[in-house]
């Protein structure tokens, strides 16, 4: 198919501002260089117990394969931090974000110090700041299915397939192939607007158009997350050993936590921030124009006493539309449960009142029918 392009990706990207995303990007289909490291990093077993990645093999960089008839990949990043934290006054809508003040935009050092010091506090739960909004699949392939249909409507008839996060795709990958960032050291896209805090999702289209331009690498000698990360699981600049990643341990590993790995979960109870935390590119990181995002049910200030009350029931309603629902309860009180023991464990910073109420709270599902809760809880409970 052969349109004219001339000014196409100026419109893909108001298009694409239009709708929430931060940046537009296309890269090509031939992502043949990223092709060795996937097949070492799936031969050292880096990717646990997720079988799809190996199951699908090479074909996650063979975008023509995954999607016949693919000739680019319209790339797109939005960025996901909350419109407000503790303190802030919501953005009323319709106001210019560029008229608010410098301490609510632009300056993330409160909010990244913020989420640095709860966790230190035992009894805080933490989870990861993407996850305490909307479920981001459903905003974000929303938004994508809506740009293909505003491109087509442009140019004609357009072969297309959204994907964000929900096929064998090389996100990271088409993301810097398109000029959406750089790979940081660990693993994540990283961008000098904007940090890592953001989401990628992708158009694939049987259409051909000029690839964005590329940006280079600024991580520099840095290697902040490498020593930041709790497990160490960035075994090496730009390689991650998700079996031993909390965001793995706490959302896709089924089962029992390792029993080495506990201990250094502390209160991380899905997800998992330290290595954006520490990242000096995310003091630029930008807040989202999007409701979507916003912190849900008091997520960014929840207490382990309280999760742990959640029944099934409770868990499900207040997790619907949102991410978190996907590991489902079991997990869910697993992961609450090791980060009580953890509590427990921190006795000299922990009042005996809250002990005793953690301990209560967690007593509570100690026959659990699910052997992996009930384990997880006679772990906690026998400090």
């Amino acid at each position: 198919m052969s349109i004219q392009q001339q000014g196409l990706p100026e419109q893909l990207q108001l298009w694409g501002r239009q709708l929430g995303f931060s940046q537009i990007g296309v890269a090509p289909v031939d992502l043949s260089s990223a092709e060795p490291g996937l097949l070492a990093w799936l031969a050292e077993g880096h990717h646990g117990n997720m079988d799809y990645m190996h199951r699908h093999g090479l074909m996650r960089a063979r975008p023509s394969e995954l999607v016949p008839g693919t000739l680019s990949v319209i790339t797109a990043r939005m960025d996901y931090l909350p419109r407000r934290s503790i303190g802030d006054a919501l953005i009323a809508p319709g106001n210019d974000v560029e008229a608010e003040s410098d301490a609510f935009i632009n300056d993330m050092s409160a909010l990244l110090a913020h989420e640095s010091q709860r966790l230190h506090q035992p009894g805080q739960a933490i989870i990861s700041v993407y996850a305490r909004g909307r479920d981001y699949h459903k905003v974000m392939r929303q938004r994508l299915q809506q740009l293909a249909l505003q491109l087509q409507e442009a140019v004609g008839p357009v072969g297309h397939r959204v994907f964000t996060d929900s096929a064998p795709v090389l996100e990271a990958e088409l993301a810097v192939k398109s000029g959406l960032g750089w790979r940081g050291k660990h693993t994540l896209v990283l961008q000098r607007d904007a940090g890592s805090f953001f989401f990628l999702g992708e158009i694939f289209i049987d259409m051909a158009l000029t690839p964005s331009e590329p940006v280079s690498d600024h991580c520099g000698s840095c290697s902040a997350c490498i020593t930041a990360c709790p497990t160490q699981a960035i075994v090496a600049p730009y390689k991650l050993d998700a079996r031993r990643c909390i965001s793995y341990l706490t959302i896709e590993h089924d089962g029992p936590i390792p029993i080495e790995l506990r201990p250094l979960m502390g209160n991380r109870i899905y997800g998992c921030d330290d290595c954006q935390l520490v990242c000096p590119w995310n003091k630029f990181a930008q807040r989202s124009a999007l409701p979507d995002f916003d912190e849900r049910h008091g997520l960014g200030a929840a207490q382990l006493v309280h999760l742990m009350q959640w029944d099934e029931a409770t868990f499900l309603r207040l997790t619907e539309g949102s991410a978190i629902r996907r590991i489902g309860h079991v997990r869910w009180l697993r992961n609450v449960a090791i980060a009580i023991g953890n509590a427990l464990r921190a006795t000299p910073t922990l009042p005996l009142a809250e002990q005793q109420n953690l301990r209560q709270a967690a007593k509570v599902w100690a026959e659990h029918p699910d052997s992996v809760v009930s384990e997880s809880v006679a772990w906690a409970l026998e400090v």
